[in-house]
């Protein structure tokens, strides 16, 4: 048996031992042999190691819930490449969506509303409260996201220094920014709420 057949075989093997909760070990098995080669076609596409970094990490989240799908004894490799490349599509269509990443004026306006200038003004206990709450969640922003917000809103970079400062381009940084901005205003509705229901009352 040939080297590239032992590989399919041991896939195969893995694939069935996960899909069966047979060995706890699998899935990392799995991850290590194609893990890299994922990573190397969402890179070939976007240029971007972050991006493929997050789109790698998609896929095989997706692999996880959808392995009872998995028929046992087929090749593993064309299975889970069919869902990367739905993954590179739904990332496609959610760039067109935001006509490459949205503008500088309508980022800034983002940013702004993700009330997080008062991360590090806490006058007072409830500004504290906010700005807790705000340090969580960027917290919980993924590391490349995270980078982002702190160069863009609190060392006031633009996405173009912020891009040669980070190896990246101006687009992926934009693109990084408008996501965490999006998470930010998702986990601080709250805080949002209550201040627009303050400005109309004042």
């Amino acid at each position: 048996m040939d080297t590239q057949a032992q590989t399919i075989d041991t896939e195969k093997n893995l694939m069935a031992a996960y899909v069966r909760d047979e060995d706890p070990g699998a899935f990392h098995e799995l991850f290590k042999i194609l893990g890299p080669r994922v990573h190397r076609f969402f890179l070939r596409k976007f240029g971007d190691e972050s991006v493929a970094d997050d789109m790698n990490q998609i896929t095989f989240m997706k692999m996880h819930r959808a392995r009872k799908d998995y028929r046992i004894g087929e090749p593993v490799r064309p299975w889970l490449f069919t869902i990367a490349a739905r993954v590179r599509i739904d990332e496609l269509r959610r760039r067109r969506r935001h006509r490459e990443f949205a503008d500088d004026r309508e980022l800034n306006r983002a940013a702004s509303k993700a009330v997080m200038d008062r991360a590090h003004e806490p006058d007072s206990l409830e500004r504290a409260d906010v700005a807790e709450k705000v340090r969580s969640a960027l917290n919980s922003l993924p590391e490349s996201q995270r980078k982002v917000v702190w160069m863009h809103r609190y060392e006031k970079l633009t996405f173009k220094e912020i891009a040669g400062r980070i190896d990246a381009t101006e687009g992926a940084v934009k693109l990084r920014a408008f996501r965490a901005y999006g998470q930010l205003r998702r986990k601080l509705s709250p805080l949002l709420a209550r201040d627009g229901t303050r400005e109309a009352a004042a």
